[in-house]
């Protein structure tokens, strides 16, 4: 038998202990060490018989573990993910990868050119669903894909805002939520080579954004629309339609259409429609409902990151992967402000053009 895969989590705020969760969940991988200066982090640590740093300089000047999980805040990815890679040690980087595309693209390069791992948290890929799903649409189960429709639509509380920094650019629903959609679209239907996004504050008036809409055109030639807004009562997004997370009331709804020549799919229902017989709107139209794997995306993760570890399984959202996404939404962001639509190209920062009349 194969020792445990040790890891390291710096970071024990709320995705960090949920991450030690996972950990505790996985048979063949250990906790070593919790890395966060924070007096409750070394308590924490104490609780659960593991060692206890205040950075990451300290562990690696005292172990190696076989991977680290930086679930830190957001500008502090790029410097600590740099020392992993320094150190040699995999990391998996909670989402974003970095807190702008300089410091993404900084990783992506430097995972590259070292050949160590850095895998990004985009946990939604690991759903057993969402593999099922994707091996339906690779089958050609829809045919030629042509439409994609994504909901992200909930109400957050008055007091979620009490917080300043929620308050303020960069924190809404594109950046903090609408990543994990664009990164299963991008996952599921391809590549997206341009946007353009308009977006609203008019019920809570914060400098934020609360509420988005977003054209996208995918590099196959399918064409999306996106609905976003955190300020509206509804059943229509992953957190609430997946029951991925028991924190989230399941309602068992669709948030994600994805329409071809052959039939449509409903995500998460795992709904296939199609005609029995003649494709017409004139035709008799059912829904074959397929099974709906189970399966917690975070212990899945999990599982996987050690498999890397190991040289078993090459990345499924290498730190390139996460970096692709960042770009698709930093060019909403860029549409939104500025009214004009945002042309992708490869890996290359957006540039803007103008608006067709």
């Amino acid at each position: 038998m194969t020792a445990p895969v040790s890891l390291a989590v710096a970071g024990a705020g709320l995705i960090g202990k949920r991450h030690i969760q996972a950990i505790d969940a996985v048979g063949d991988v250990c906790l070593s060490a919790i890395v966060d200066p924070a007096a409750g982090a070394q308590d924490l640590a104490h609780d659960l018989g593991v060692a206890w740093y205040p950075d990451l300089e300290a562990l690696f000047d005292r172990e190696t573990p076989g991977g680290v999980i930086l679930a830190t805040p957001n500008q502090l990815h790029v410097a600590n993910a740099l020392a992993c890679i320094e150190a040699g040690v995999p990391a998996l980087v909670e989402k974003p990868l970095a807190a702008d595309l300089a410091g993404a693209q900084r990783l992506a390069d430097a995972s590259d050119a070292s050949g160590v791992p850095l895998l990004v948290g985009h946990h939604r890929r690991h759903n057993p669903l969402i593999a099922a799903a994707k091996a339906k649409l690779d089958e050609g189960a829809l045919g030629t894909i042509v439409a994609v429709h994504g909901m992200f639509w909930l109400m957050k509380p008055d007091d979620y805002f009490d917080v300043a920094w929620r308050r303020q650019p960069g924190a809404g629903p594109i950046l903090v939520n609408l990543i994990h959609d664009i990164d299963l679209l991008r996952h599921l239907v391809g590549e997206v080579v341009s946007v353009q996004a308009q977006a609203s504050s008019i019920v809570r008036g914060n400098p934020v954004e609360e509420s988005c809409a977003i054209l996208l055109r995918f590099e196959n030639g399918a064409l999306g629309t996106v609905s976003v807004t955190d300020t509206a009562v509804a059943p229509w997004s992953w957190e609430l339609a997946a029951a991925e997370n028991p924190a989230y009331p399941a309602t068992g709804e669709s948030c994600y259409f994805i329409g071809g020549t052959h039939g449509s799919l409903e995500l998460p229902n795992m709904k296939l429609w199609s005609n029995p017989a003649k494709r017409s709107w004139w035709e008799p139209i059912s829904a074959c409902r397929f099974p709906q794997p189970s399966g917690d995306p975070l212990i899945r993760q999990i599982s996987h990151f050690a498999g890397v570890i190991r040289g078993d399984e090459v990345p499924l959202v290498p730190a390139r992967e996460g970096l692709r996404s960042m770009q698709v939404i930093d060019a909403i962001q860029r549409s939104a402000h500025s009214g004009e639509s945002v042309q992708l190209s490869g890996e290359q920062h957006p540039d803007v053009t103008r608006r067709s009349a």
